[in-house]
């Protein structure tokens, strides 16, 4: 089996490492692109080098090929991250863009980890399907699933905190709450696209109550009751963004230092975007629903000023 490479056309390009990785972040076309652009230099840089190493190792986890050459992968970064709190030169451009970020804003080496570890629950087991067998989660138990939704997203909460200088109890349990609440949120937008690639983020609770008994993710989708499905989890999202609400408030009434503003500008769009597929409705799934780049610029802004939209 060939070496793992850590480098791709995807994560490196000309120029500094910092210069790479707000690339990545800028071609992805995320929501997380926006609020992050109006940061100060250095927090906007930590930032990009955060998003764009989530994207690589996602990638890793989606693109086609076999299981173990995932795994693989996703170990060469583990050695990778290790090497960079033990004192280690990066082998690759994202690498350099980290290690910067964590020299700076002291990222906690099992953050990072939690997020490879998380990728891993994306890839399905080697049972010899061979290539292109680029399954996953399929109906997890809602624990799995609140597993996955922590080393996926509330692990680049945890980090984020620290780059916004905030890292208390209050902001910790914002940071959790708001991170469950935007991946939830992302498995209701991403439903048909999952499920092209064979996985299906609902949990197997939500099912059982609807009375759907398969975990095959394009039987589920066909459904007549997969909108009971979908909107018990569009619930449990709006829990945790009320959940972060308070948290944030909490943190707020203590006067702590450090501004959460682009935090807080992700829950309004996202907020949005969870309004927006619960009036839609989980019927026609081909009905694409977003926040534009206008919106999120707009929002973005507000935010920076001190004025945050309502959701």
């Amino acid at each position: 089996m060939p070496q793992p490479s850590l480098d791709s056309t995807q994560s490196d390009t000309a120029g500094s490492p910092a210069a790479a990785a707000a690339a990545v972040t800028g071609r992805s076309g995320s929501t997380f692109y926006w609020p992050m652009l109006l940061l100060p230099r250095s927090k906007r840089a930590a930032m990009f080098a955060v998003y764009a190493f989530c994207r690589r190792i996602d990638d890793i986890a989606d693109e086609p090929g076999e299981p173990v050459e995932k795994r693989a992968a996703l170990d060469a970064w583990r050695t990778e991250i290790r090497g960079l709190y033990a004192g280690g030169a990066p082998s690759s451009s994202l690498g350099a863009a980290l290690k910067g970020a964590i020299e700076r804003y002291g990222l906690p080496r099992g953050e990072l980890e939690a997020l490879i570890d998380g990728m891993a629950m994306d890839i399905p087991a080697d049972d010899g399907a061979g290539a292109g067998n680029s399954g996953g989660m399929t109906g997890p138990a809602l624990p799995t699933l609140r597993l996955y939704c922590r080393r996926v997203a509330g692990a680049v909460g945890m980090l984020a905190i620290r780059v916004f200088d905030r890292a208390d109890a209050s902001t910790e349990a914002f940071a959790l709450a708001l991170g469950e609440a935007l991946q939830l949120t992302n498995i209701l937008r991403d439903l048909t696209e999952d499920a092209e690639i064979g996985r299906l983020y609902l949990p197997r609770e939500l099912l059982d109550e609807a009375g759907i008994g398969s975990s095959d993710p394009a039987t589920v989708l066909a459904h007549p009751n997969l909108p009971q499905t979908c909107e018990a989890l569009a619930v449990l999202a709006e829990e945790r963004f009320a959940e972060a609400r308070r948290a944030l408030a909490e943190g707020q009434s203590a006067g702590r230092r450090g501004s959460l503003w682009a935090a807080v500008a992700m829950m309004v769009l996202y907020h949005r975007l969870l309004v927006r597929l619960r009036a839609r409705g989980w019927r026609d799934l081909d009905q694409r629903v977003r926040v534009g780049k206008r919106e999120c610029a707009l929002v973005a802004v507000r935010c920076a000023l001190g004025y945050p939209p309502a959701a």
